[in-house]
């Protein structure tokens, strides 16, 4: 048994392992700590600084005004509620 352990260090001892990696690679530990300046819009893709992104994003969080007419949104939520209505009472038909 010690004979095999000796045939077995000599074979793993005579490999070659490389571990680290190349010396232009960037570590990640690096990469997390940078800080972003710029970014990319959602909409289009280009570039914009902190300051432009911040101010699309807050153009893009405003709720725009409703384009529905007032009837057709009542009609939805009475529909709404005839189908809660009729999860509670399935007897009623109305």
């Amino acid at each position: 048994m010690v004979a095999s352990f000796f045939v077995l260090s000599g074979y793993w001892g005579s490999s070659v392992v490389i571990a680290l990696p190349p010396p232009e690679d960037t570590p990640e530990e690096i990469l997390r700590t940078q800080i972003i300046i710029e970014a990319r819009s959602p909409i289009d893709g280009r570039f914009l600084t902190a300051a432009e992104y911040i101010q699309l994003q807050a153009q893009l969080q405003e709720v725009p005004p409703p384009k529905l007419d007032p009837k057709i949104r009542e009609q939805i939520f009475l529909l709404r509620l005839r189908k809660t209505l009729f999860q509670f009472f399935p007897f009623l038909n109305f």
